[in-house]
């Protein structure tokens, strides 16, 4: 059986509702930042689509740019965030999960089901997790575009305020160069401090002084 290529409304039209909220986050792997999600619901899913919408992560910049303006104006959506104090607190997974719950309940439409990227469900929210789900679900697409590019906007807007980190470039993953900025110029409250590489930088600085 041959693999889609793109997502469609298969998994939206499966669920018999008409409010399907897709729904994923953008930046668990990041050293700093916050972990973004976002909720996208298509009203109406016979629409024509002029972009390319699929997985964010095989798009180039030029198309998620594209995609992004035309679901923020033809779509209702929703973006929310958890900080790196919440992920610290919370852990990653379960900080992605209240971003997306958050980015849920901030929809101007209250969904009848959600489609989640991944193997788990966010809590209270009525739906199914669906695995490898931005390369099925046009509107899990559409969220991991919008995610991804609002999260690259805010670190790009951080960037300014700390240009020696070259968060623009890298969105705050551990790259060599960026790894090389933090020992030169030090950790700020943007840094995950529960993060294996900032831990133990944490726990050096400590242990030398």
């Amino acid at each position: 059986m041959m693999k889609k290529e793109n997502p469609d409304f298969s998994l939206e039209n499966s669920t018999g509702y008409d409010l399907v909220a897709g729904v994923d986050e953008a930046g668990r792997g990041p050293l700093c930042g916050p972990v973004v999600a976002a909720a996208v619901i298509f009203p109406n899913r016979d629409v024509e689509i002029p972009v390319v919408i699929r997985d964010s992560k095989q798009m180039t910049q030029r198309q998620r740019i594209a995609a992004y303006d035309w679901i923020v104006n033809n779509t209702v959506w929703a973006v929310a965030e958890c900080s790196p104090a919440e992920i610290d607190e919370l852990n990653i997974l379960w900080a992605s999960m209240l971003a997306m719950k958050r980015a849920v309940e901030k929809l101007g439409l209250n969904p009848h089901y959600c489609l989640v990227d991944g193997n788990r469900l966010p809590n209270s929210i009525v739906g199914c997790p669906v695995v490898k789900g931005d390369a099925k679900s046009l509107s899990i697409a559409a969220a991991s575009i919008v995610a991804k590019e609002t999260r690259d906007r805010i670190m790009a807007n951080l960037a300014k305020q700390f240009p020696q980190y070259g968060w623009d470039k890298n969105a705050g993953y551990p790259t060599k160069s960026h790894l090389q900025a933090i020992d030169k110029y030090g950790i700020n409250q943007h840094y995950r401090k529960s993060f294996g590489p900032i831990k133990e930088r944490i726990k050096d600085e400590i242990t030398h002084n």
